[in-house]
């Protein structure tokens, strides 16, 4: 039985790759943070012979001494680091503990990795930010990088740093440059979960309005559940490397608006209200990318397109909305600006 060690897996990617490396016969190690156990809710559905070999250890991306001790009692033939502080917005505003966590965190997993003489194979996050204001489209594995918010400096840094391990010391490490991934266990402060939950409980009454920064921006738009399964085929290959993993199909918010709204029968300019507290201080207006290596390589292509994608969730969020308002329970806080 192959061991697999996640961290982040109690977010939505971690989630999908649990389920799939388990239903694989995986035994699998999540790195959890003692403050994540209600994200744990994106893994109460699995079955009770999966659960048997879903073994969570704690652990923080900032404390190297942790992440030793879960690389030695998990001893993995694989490692998937997901772990980060992941929205784009808020690292403008938490700078510091963005480039801790996201940047440092990886950095801290290889050299434990490495100490440990133990060689697993090493998959890294990277991140479709990393391009920023592209010099070219669609972005591919050779495009420069030009982050343009603290995040995205940060998944260069981690990008970075996982090449150079792998140069240096050897190691079976691969990255991939994920665009936009997004599924009904998207956290609700991400554009596309924060559009297709208003939607929902506008269409059930349970709220009326929904604040939104730039209408505009352009963005290349999959599904979590397809994208896990590209970082899996990636520590399959005999040699490791860098894939850009996309659909290579853009769409802008105002389309997301369109399709979320129009599935639910109404008609969002009558809901939504532009905030530029949702802006961001810098604004990166488009990002497609060219994920043809991974299709040549990894035989990988997606199988859920931007329509199914938006249904999927509008579907999820009507059925969430409809138990909110048979409970009587009170709707969630404003959100932050994202």
């Amino acid at each position: 039985m192959r061991r697999a060690l996640v961290t982040g897996v109690t977010g939505q990617d971690g989630s999908y790759l649990a389920e799939l490396l388990l239903g694989k016969g995986y035994e699998v190690w999540g790195l959890v943070r003692r403050s994540s156990g209600a994200g744990a809710a994106r893994l109460a559905h699995l079955a009770p012979d999966q659960r048997a070999r879903l073994r969570l250890v704690e652990g923080d991306m900032t404390d190297p001494s942790s992440l030793r001790k879960a690389v030695r009692e998990a001893r993995p033939d694989e490692v998937y680091n997901l772990a980060a502080q992941s929205h784009v917005r808020v690292s403008f505003d938490l700078p510091e503990h963005t480039a801790a966590v996201t940047g440092l965190g990886a950095l801290h997993l290889l050299e434990a990795l490495r100490e440990g003489g133990h060689r697993p194979r090493y998959y890294q996050a990277s991140s479709s930010e990393q391009f920023g204001r592209a010099r070219e489209a669609p972005q591919r594995e050779s495009t420069p990088f030009a982050p343009c918010s603290p995040y995205a400096v940060a998944k260069v840094f981690a990008h970075e740093t996982t090449v150079s391990y792998r140069e240096a010391y050897g190691l079976h490490a691969s990255t991939g440059i994920l665009f936009n991934h997004e599924s009904p266990r998207r956290g609700e402060a991400f554009v596309t979960r924060k559009i297709t939950r208003a939607a929902a409980r506008i269409r059930r009454g349970l709220q009326r309005e929904l604040l939104l920064g730039d209408l505009d921006a352009r963005r290349d738009w999959g599904f979590a559940g397809d994208y896990v399964d590209a970082m899996w085929r990636m520590l399959q290959q005999d040699a490791p490397g860098d894939y850009v993993v996309a659909t290579g199909v853009t769409h802008s918010v105002r389309d997301v608006l369109d399709r979320a709204f129009g599935r639910v029968g109404l008609d969002w300019s009558h809901h939504v209200q532009l905030d530029p507290r949702f802006r961001r201080p810098v604004e990166v207006a488009a990002l497609v990318g060219d994920a043809t290596k991974a299709r040549a390589a990894l035989g990988w292509a997606p199988t859920v397109d931007f329509a199914g994608l938006i249904d999927m969730m509008v579907d999820h969020d009507l059925a969430l909305a409809d138990a909110e308002a048979r409970g009587g329970t009170p709707p969630p806080p404003a959100p932050e600006p994202a």
